[in-house]
């Protein structure tokens, strides 16, 4: 089953870190990654850039709205995805406590939805 791993920490925190930091934490994330992928663990993955990249879009009544920013306000921002692969959510969890930012901020995990060809989905 697969598992998408939401990475969330404070921006403003993280740009405490000393370069040196900032680097190591990176290298940790690309060889967490790396060990994942060569296990069959990981689907996929990426950073994110900063938080006031970040465009949200809405249709109401049949018209696009576009707001400069997140869709919230939080105390911590969406940082990255990996995309896992796991036997069940004990197991992502687990995974999941690998990703080197858990120590900043949190992982949110969730099940990824199939959607049927027809449209079908039994979660709703």
């Amino acid at each position: 089953m697969q598992y998408l791993a939401l990475v969330y920490y404070s921006e403003a925190k993280m740009a405490e870190l000393s370069t040196d930091d900032w680097d190591a934490l990176n290298r940790e994330c690309i060889a967490c990654g790396e060990n994942l992928s060569a296990a069959g663990q990981m689907l996929d993955g990426r950073p994110l850039m900063p938080v006031e990249t970040a465009t949200t879009v809405r249709v109401r009544d049949g018209k696009v709205t576009v707001t400069d920013g997140p869709f919230a306000e939080t105390r911590e921002q969406l940082a990255g995805f990996y995309l896992l692969e796991a036997r069940d959510l004990n197991q992502a969890i687990q995974l999941a406590g690998k990703i080197p930012p858990a120590r900043y901020g949190s992982v949110e995990v969730r099940p990824v939805r199939e959607l049927k060809s027809d449209g079908n989905d039994h979660y709703r």
